[in-house]
């Protein structure tokens, strides 16, 4: 097991919004993007395993946690915008070229990135992407996404959560409450969270589902794109997103260790796997 690494916690301005995030460890810069409503923290099983030989980067998205908005987000642009703050934060932490590795929605951001600054890239491995335009049946599954959006606005988090899981193939339900008084801690996290799933479905689940990424330009693009699946999550949409992705750029999807998280729950392995395919 790798020791635990210690992290410098920074904050960038961007252009209506103030980002925080940590960097560990030396050498060349990889940054963690992740997806939905997680944060810096999304990645904390396997980050340290992974900083004995990178500068890993991680961070909080616009809206999310501990990076404030100051400007209200453009729902037409928000990919572009979140792609752009990504730009912006490997600017700030390094010269060279970095690598990324992305999660989920934030893995369709990535994608947009290596668009806009394939000069920053050198690799990018979008891990099971949940994008429709990926999909053979692209309006039915962006119906779908969108409608998650609308419960949420209509009914609620919770029906609209009960939704989305029907939707991605994931089965799950709240957390156990906990027992006994929260601590002011569990409170603020709590209430962070909350913030964050509303955010996630009230709006980002709707702009995540009318991207395209341009695969042409992609295809041509310098920077390299790994498209990746978790073994344990056959048949689901996003690592269907992944396997779309692969068959569009005339490529394999590289198989990792567990499922859409499986960086949180086989982390070992998962960073083992990474690096072997950073490294190839």
């Amino acid at each position: 097991m790798a020791t635990t690494s210690i992290y410098q916690a920074e904050t960038l301005a961007v252009p209506g919004a103030s980002l925080y995030y940590e960097v560990r460890g030396s050498g060349p810069v990889l940054l963690l993007m992740p997806g939905g409503p997680a944060d810096a923290t999304t990645f904390r099983r396997m980050e340290n395993d992974l900083a004995s030989r990178f500068t890993v980067v991680t961070y909080d998205p616009r809206g999310l946690s501990h990076s404030k908005v100051t400007e209200p987000i453009d729902d037409s642009r928000m990919v572009q915008i979140f792609a752009d703050d990504v730009h912006r934060l490997l600017a700030k932490v390094t010269d060279s070229k970095a690598c990324i590795f992305a999660s989920s929605g934030g893995a369709s951001i990535a994608l947009e990135l290596a668009l806009r600054h394939p000069e920053q890239l050198d690799m990018v491995v979008a891990h099971e992407p949940p994008s429709p335009a990926l999909l053979p049946n692209t309006a039915e599954t962006r119906a779908a996404m969108e409608d998650v959006c609308d419960t949420c606005a209509t009914q609620g988090l919770w029906p609209a959560m009960q939704k989305f899981m029907v939707l991605v193939g994931i089965q799950g339900g709240p957390p156990p409450a906990q027992e006994g008084e929260p601590t002011p801690e569990a409170l603020e996290a709590m209430a962070m969270m909350q913030k964050n799933m509303e955010f996630f479905f009230g709006r980002y689940i709707r702009n995540i589902a009318r991207y395209e990424p341009d695969i042409v330009a992609l295809k041509a693009s310098p920077c390299r794109i790994v498209a990746a699946v978790g073994e344990e999550s056959k048949g689901q949409l996003a690592h269907n997103g992944a396997l779309g992705l692969a068959q569009r750029l005339g490529t394999q999807a590289v198989v990792f260790p567990g499922d859409h998280g499986g960086f949180d729950g086989r982390p070992a392995e998962f960073a083992a796997k990474l690096r072997e395919v950073l490294e190839a």
